[in-house]
């Protein structure tokens, strides 16, 4: 699907339609005025066949106990063949109802309260709240900006792991907010690190579906030709993709088996939940019918990007936009325009943007802002404009 017959066809007003993004403004920022580009959420409806599966469930009208059939598991098993060469096995499947959650459950069962946890900021904020939550000891390996370019600092990260010996590390993969989509030798190199030092590996890979033009996922489990998979979990959601997050449905692999006996005994006690009915059916018919969807929705996502850094590098030259390469969120350094405590004042109260601001990711991250890119370009060209005014006023 090309994107202007995508952005015709599923763009969606979202206003008053109980919208954490567009109706939490005043609760969340203060200001409902704003327009909001911030939490990884899309103004786009899903695919047309995944909402007449979902009418079609309705009108049915039973919402009762249901089953994870085989149906699910070779639509999902078939998308992660054709789009991210990841095969995997059914046993190592387990469903949560979304990411963050499964952080949260990941860390209650394979560490204890002290226990050290090691993630590489700036990350996508749930990770330090995950982590400070249960009570354990957080420990970072800064990324670094190194020749135009954010990359792991490996040494870094080696020596933290043995002065902290953390029992958990978690990835990142693609990176929220810097856009990075690590290559296999990057991969490969961090995994090795946890293996030698026996770290186990949580890899959150939701935005694995999200990559553009000229890059390619590579997802943790299949580095070194499954090298790594015993000393491996990973977490991913159709939510992301396919902008399901309000249907609760998540996976949860462990290939290892006894880490998975570990977790399913686990469970038994704390995690006693049924699964999402209708979010299974949507995950289902969007993996087996939702290609030529995405193919739309990442032209759109494209096009928005390479707008903004455009028009933000005609008009504020000093301005740095990491280069995306997956995820549809945009990671900008504004410090050589704005002094990093006055952020707020000028993105939020002069340029009217809801974003969400560097900080919430690294204390080290004041003066940047995360700019959400999965909307109609109109929003974009908006907030971009609304953006340049507020830096050159």
């Amino acid at each position: 699907m090309d994107k202007e017959t995508f952005i015709r066809q599923y763009s969606v007003e979202r206003k008053q339609t109980d919208s954490l993004k567009w109706d939490a403004l005043e609760e969340r920022f203060g200001d409902s005025e704003l327009l909001p580009a911030w939490v990884a959420d899309m103004e786009f409806s899903v695919p047309e066949t995944v909402k007449n599966a979902l009418a079609e469930r309705v009108a049915h009208g039973i919402f009762g106990y249901s089953l994870v059939t085989t149906d699910y598991f070779n639509a999902y098993k078939g998308w992660q063949e054709r789009h991210e060469q990841t095969d995997f096995r059914e046993e190592w499947l387990s469903f949560s109802t979304g990411v963050v959650q499964s952080l949260y459950d990941i860390i209650d069962c394979f560490t204890e309260k002290g226990d050290a946890v090691i993630i590489q900021p700036p990350v996508y904020y749930p990770f330090f709240h995950a982590i400070q939550d249960k009570q354990r000891q957080l420990v970072t390996s800064d990324i670094q900006f190194v020749n135009q370019r954010y990359v792991m600092d490996l040494e870094d990260f080696e020596q933290k792991i043995i002065a902290h010996q953390p029992k958990l590390y978690i990835l990142c993969s693609p990176h929220n907010p810097l856009g990075r989509v690590w290559t296999e030798e990057e991969l490969a190199a961090v995994l090795a690190i946890c293996e030698k030092h026996q770290v186990l590996v949580l890899s959150d890979e939701i935005h694995s579906d999200i990559v553009l033009t000229g890059h390619r996922f590579c997802s943790s489990a299949t580095v070194a030709n499954g090298r790594f998979l015993d000393n491996l979990i990973l977490v991913n959601s159709p939510s992301k993709t396919f902008n399901l997050a309000g249907l609760l449905n998540s996976h949860v692999w462990i290939p290892n088996e006894k880490l998975r006996t570990q977790y399913n005994e686990w469970a038994k006690e704390y995690k006693q939940t049924e699964f999402s009915l209708l979010g299974q059916l949507a995950a289902k018919v969007a993996y087996e019918t939702g290609d030529d969807w995405t193919t739309g929705l990442l032209a759109t996502i494209e096009e928005n990007y390479h707008y903004a850094k455009a028009r933000l590098e005609a008009e504020v030259p000093d301005v740095v936009v990491a280069d995306l390469q997956g995820t549809y969120l945009m990671w900008v350094d504004l410090r050589a325009y704005v002094a990093p405590d006055a952020i707020k004042e000028v993105v939020q109260d002069k340029a009217k943007l809801a974003i969400d601001f560097g900080e919430w990711f690294s204390p080290e991250a004041k003066g940047f802002i995360r700019i959400n890119l999965a909307t109609p370009p109109t929003n974009i060209h908006q907030a971009i404009e609304q953006l340049i005014a507020a830096l050159t006023a």
